[in-house]
């Protein structure tokens, strides 16, 4: 790994300290002084990862020094104390590094969660309820808000789709690798003879836009109202307040039908229609900055297969990082910390990589 040079190291640390002081003087314009809190806020623990080195190098000359002039017994000790800085150098390094790696600037966004069945029939749609559970009881054990946007339940009790609003700190950065496709090896409940059998399900995770990142035209949205039905809609059908919104330059197309009212449907639709265009554009960004690369961690394409829950043998297989873990029952009980850590972890190597290549 190429080492952050000394320079590079005194300037980080100049720009903390200058923010530090501008924010200390009091007289800021209240815009200036959230703009350099901002700054600030986000340079501190670079700031402190760059220090961190600074001391460890300079520890390291001061003690190499000794080693010349000391005599045999001062230079075992010393040489012991210069072994463990160079054990721990390399981790400090590494962890400035990845906090000088550009980050998505979607990270700490809200996510839209969205599961579809996929091939398998009413066990696919079992399965993209098991994985909608996952998410769920995953977002409570980080202080997650998940709110349920749409939901077309299947006759076995599973959803043929779901789609939910998942908020708090950090979602993004920890669900944007779970879009792909999941497959499932089991034996189904209405399966008497006991054979295995394959099925899949699709997640997309999306990072939320706010309103001022798309601009929507009213000209280019065709909105129709009417009444709800089937899955979802019944207690609903006697009004009409289902809204299907048609965005005319994309073709994209968005149904809401859970809610009674109207507007509440008009809402929730208009939301999962501006995430899916901000999506759209960070798309188009990425294929122009990207090129040809591609993430170790996979591409985000819904059509890749990602894992397989196998539970015959009690285990979850990631298959872009080849990671198997033999605790199946704990991650569809939400105990994905381990898998998603080892995701972000390889992502985290393959960036630092490219920075050497």
């Amino acid at each position: 790994m190429t080492g952050i040079s000394p320079e590079r190291i005194a300037q980080i640390e100049a720009r903390r300290d200058e923010l530090q002081a501008q924010m200390a003087t009091g007289d800021l314009p209240s815009e200036r002084f959230v703009a350099v809190s901002k700054e600030y806020a986000e340079l501190e623990p670079v700031a402190q990862a760059a220090g961190a080195v600074r001391r460890l190098r300079a520890e390291l000359e001061t003690l190499a020094a000794m080693e010349e002039e000391s005599d045999p017994e001062v230079r075992a000790m010393v040489r012991e104390e210069i072994d463990s800085i160079r054990s721990t150098l390399p981790e400090a390094e590494r962890a400035l590094a990845l906090s000088l790696l550009p980050r998505d600037a979607a990270d700490e966004r809200a996510a839209m969660l969205e599961i579809r069945a996929g091939t398998g029939g009413d066990e696919a749609a079992l399965f993209a309820g098991d994985l909608f559970r996952m998410y769920q009881r995953y977002a409570e054990s980080q202080g997650w808000r998940v709110e349920l946007i749409s939901a077309s339940s299947s006759d076995s009790g599973g959803f043929k789709e779901a789609i939910a609003s998942v908020e708090g700190k950090g979602v993004f950065a920890k669900l944007k690798f779970e879009s792909g496709v999941h497959r499932v090896q089991r034996v189904p409940v209405t399966e008497a003879g006991g054979r295995i059998h394959t099925s899949a399900a699709t997640v997309a995770v999306l990072p939320e836009a706010e309103e001022v990142d798309v601009k929507i035209d009213d000209k280019d949205l065709r909105i129709d109202i009417y009444r709800s039905s089937g899955p979802g809609g019944q207690s609903v059908n006697t009004t009409d307040s289902a809204v299907r919104i048609v965005h005319i330059p994309t073709g994209l197309v968005v149904i809401q039908q859970d809610e009674k009212s109207q507007h509440k449907n008009k809402a929730k639709a208009m939301k999962v229609l501006r995430t899916r265009l901000y999506e759209l554009e960070r798309d188009r960004l990425h294929s122009e900055r990207a090129g040809a690369r591609k993430s170790m961690v996979g591409s985000g394409d819904r059509s890749e297969r990602i894992r397989t829950y196998n539970f015959p043998d009690g285990r979850v297989t990631d298959h872009r990082i080849g990671l198997t873990l033999h605790r199946l029952p704990e991650i569809l009980d939400g105990k994905m910390d381990e898998l998603i850590g080892a995701l972000i972890a390889e992502d985290e190597a393959e960036r630092l990589a490219s920075l050497d290549a």
